[in-house]
C-alpha cells in the first residue's frame, strides 16, 4: 500500500482515525496549485524576412487543381466517425474495477464534454437512412451549425474549485493512499475556455469532412464570382473554431483568402443568434431558464455514495462530497482533452460514468431542451436565419438575431450554396428545440429521480464537443414535388413526420421543401421571444414544455 503525506498535519491523521503504519512521503509543496506554461516566449515571432513565405521563395512545382470532391453525392458508403479514431490521440482508461478487455467507452458518457462521434439513423427510427444523397436526388444546398471543439473549463468552474480545496487541505494536513496516491504531486494544469490542441483538430477535421462531402457546391460560388461568408462569435475559442474549420475546408493558407469569416460580438446586451442567452433575461433564473442546474445537482447528491465512501477511506484531512465527485469526473474529461490522459478517470466505476452522463442529460434537457421554458426562444434566432436563407427573404427582428447584420447582403447573404455557423452547444440544443425535432427527445420528460431510459435524449450524443447540425436541400427527380429537405445531427438523419404537419413518414427522412418551410414559419410565429425571455412565470422539472414558457 502506498501512503503519501501532504504538509505537516500528522495530528489530523489520528483525529480522522485513518492513520497507517506505512512509510510516509512528504508531498510537493505545490500540490493542487495551478500551473501553466507560456509559449511562444515573450518578444519572439517568426522571422518572415529570413524565412520567407512560399510566395516569396517561388518554385512551387506543378499546381493544377482537380475536380471538387462531393462524396455525399457520389460515394457508395458514408465515412462514419466511429471507433477509437473519433478521439485520437486521447487515452481514455477503463473504469475502476475493469480491465482492458472491457468494451465500455467512458468518453461516451461525459455529456457535453464527450468528443463527437457518428450517431446511427436507426437510433431515431430510420434504419435505412444515411447522409448520402438518396437515389435520384442531388444535394443543392447545405446549412451547417456546429459547436467548437474541446476546450479548457470555464473560469472558476468546479475543476479549479476542487484544486483550491486540495491546496487548502494541504496547508492544514492532508494524506492520501491507494487510488488517490497520484494527488500527492498533482497540480492543476488546465487553462480556461481556450480550445485544446485536440479541440482544434476536431474543428479542422470537421472542415475537411465537409469539403470532402460537399466540395462540389463551391461551383456555385465560382459561377457567381463570390466567396462564402462563414459566421462565428467573438470569444477566442469561437474565432479559432471558425478559423480551424475554414483551414480544414479550404486549406492553409488558402482559407485566409477564400472565405470571409464574420465575427459577431458576444457580450451581455448585444443581439447575437449564437449567444442568445446574453439578451434573454430568464436564461439564468433558477425557476425558469436554469432549472436544469438545480435538478442535476439535486439528483447527483446520492448517486456517487459508494465511490465516495471508497475514496474517503483513502484520504485524511478532507472529506469528498458529491460536488467533488462531479468535479473529479469533470477533471477526468477536461484533463483527457487537454493533456491526453487523466488519472482521475480510474477513480470511477462504469456506473459512475453512467450517472455522470445522466447528470448532464438532466441539465441540458431542462436548461436547453424541451423541458426548458426559454430554449425555443433562444434557438429562434437561428431558426429565423435558416428560414431566411431557405426563402431568400431577410428575417424579422423578433428574437436574439442581430438585425443590423441580418439585413445586409454583405454580412447575411441569401444565395450561398454552403453556410457554416459556429456556436456553443447550448445554442445548438436551443436551435434543435426551436426546430421542433421531437425525435431527439422521444419519450416522457426525464425523471428527476433516476434514469428510466424512456427518452431518446442523451447529452453526449446531441451536444458533444464539435457537435454539428446539418440541413440538406435536395432536388429529387423521382419525387413530387422535386425540391426536398432533411435534417441530420452528427451523421444521423432525423425523422420529422411526427412533428411536421404534412410530412409523411419517409425512409430517408425527406419532406417537401415548401411544406417544411411553412411548418417552420408557423413555429417562428408561435415562439414568443419577449414573453419566454422576460415574463414573470415559474417553470418546474418533470414537464415537456416543447421549449416554451408556461402560460398558467
Amino acid at each position: 500500500m502506498q501512503f503519501v503525506l501532504f504538509s505537516f498535519g500528522l495530528a489530523l491523521l489520528a483525529q480522522a482515525g485513518k492513520a497507517h503504519d506505512a512509510a510516509t512521503i512528504t508531498a510537493a509543496p505545490d500540490a493542487g496549485l495551478a500551473t501553466s506554461d507560456l509559449y511562444p516566449p515573450s518578444d519572439t515571432s517568426a522571422d518572415h524576412v529570413l524565412f520567407p513565405a512560399e510566395s516569396k521563395v517561388g518554385f512551387p512545382g506543378s499546381t493544377p487543381t482537380g475536380a471538387e470532391p462531393a462524396a455525399a453525392q457520389t460515394a457508395p458508403a458514408y465515412p462514419y466517425n466511429a471507433g477509437p479514431a473519433n478521439a485520437f490521440p486521447l487515452v481514455a482508461p477503463q473504469p475502476h474495477g475493469e480491465d482492458q478487455s472491457s468494451k465500455f467507452e467512458i468518453s461516451k458518457y461525459w455529456g457535453n464534454l464527450s468528443p463527437w462521434y457518428s450517431l446511427s439513423s436507426s437510433d431515431y427510427g430510420l434504419p435505412d437512412a444515411s447522409p448520402l444523397a438518396p437515389e435520384g436526388c442531388s444535394i443543392t444546398q447545405v446549412h451547417l451549425l456546429y459547436r467548437h471543439g474541446a476546450r479548457y473549463p470555464t473560469s472558476g468552474a468546479a475543476p479549479s474549485q476542487f484544486a483550491s480545496k486540495i491546496v487548502n487541505a494541504t496547508k492544514t494536513g492532508l494524506a492520501v493512499w491507494d487510488d488517490l496516491a497520484f494527488l500527492s504531486n498533482w497540480t492543476y494544469k488546465l487553462g480556461a475556455e481556450l480550445l485544446t490542441p485536440f479541440g482544434r483538430s476536431q474543428n479542422f477535421l470537421l472542415g475537411i469532412q465537409y469539403r470532402q462531402l460537399y466540395g462540389g457546391l463551391l461551383e456555385n460560388f465560382t459561377a457567381s464570382n463570390t466567396i462564402p461568408v462563414f459566421r462565428t462569435e467573438s470569444q477566442d475559442r469561437m474565432v479559432k473554431t471558425a478559423e480551424n474549420f475554414a483551414a480544414g475546408f479550404f486549406g492553409v493558407p488558402e482559407y485566409l483568402d477564400q472565405v470571409n469569416i464574420e465575427i459577431l460580438v458576444e457580450t451581455s446586451g448585444v443581439n447575437n443568434s449564437g449567444a442568445a442567452y446574453e439578451v434573454c433575461n430568464n436564461s439564468n433564473i433558477a425557476s425558469r431558464g436554469s432549472i436544469g442546474n438545480t435538478v442535476a445537482s439535486n439528483w447527483a447528491k446520492d448517486v456517487f455514495n459508494t465511490t465516495l465512501a471508497r475514496l474517503n477511506s483513502q484520504v485524511s484531512g478532507l472529506n469528498f462530497t458529491p460536488t467533488d465527485a462531479i468535479a473529479m469526473l469533470q477533471l477526468c474529461s477536461y484533463e483527457t482533452h487537454a493533456l491526453g490522459y487523466s488519472s482521475f478517470c480510474n477513480l470511477f466505476t462504469e456506473q459512475d460514468f453512467i450517472n455522470y452522463e445522466y447528470y448532464y442529460d438532466l441539465s441540458f434537457y431542462y436548461n436547453n431542451g424541451p423541458g426548458s421554458p426559454v430554449a425555443a426562444a433562444q434557438g429562434k434566432g437561428y431558426l429565423q436565419e435558416f428560414v431566411a436563407r431557405f426563402t431568400g427573404e431577410y428575417p424579422q427582428a423578433s428574437s436574439a438575431l442581430n438585425e443590423t447584420y441580418d439585413s445586409s447582403s454583405t454580412y447575411f447573404p441569401l444565395n450561398q450554396s454552403i453556410y457554416a455557423d459556429a456556436t456553443h452547444e447550448v445554442i445548438v440544443l436551443d436551435t434543435l428545440t426551436a426546430f421542433n425535432l421531437t425525435a431527439l427527445f422521444d419519450g416522457p420528460p426525464l425523471s428527476v429521480s433516476g434514469n428510466r431510459k424512456q427518452n431518446s435524449f442523451v447529452a453526449s450524443k446531441v451536444v458533444p464537443f464539435a457537435t454539428h447540425f446539418t440541413v440538406q436541400v435536395l432536388e429529387c427527380q423521382t419525387r413530387s414535388p422535386s425540391k426536398q429537405i432533411r435534417f441530420i445531427l452528427n451523421d444521423a438523419v432525423i425523422p420529422i413526420s411526427d412533428s411536421y404537419a404534412g410530412c409523411a413518414a419517409d425512409p430517408d427522412g425527406l419532406c417537401s421543401f415548401d411544406n417544411v418551410v411553412e411548418v417552420l414559419k408557423d413555429r417562428i410565429n408561435e415562439i414568443d421571444f419577449d414573453y419566454d425571455c422576460f415574463a414573470n412565470y415559474t417553470a418546474s422539472a418533470g414537464n415537456n414544455y416543447n421549449g416554451r414558457a408556461p402560460r398558467s
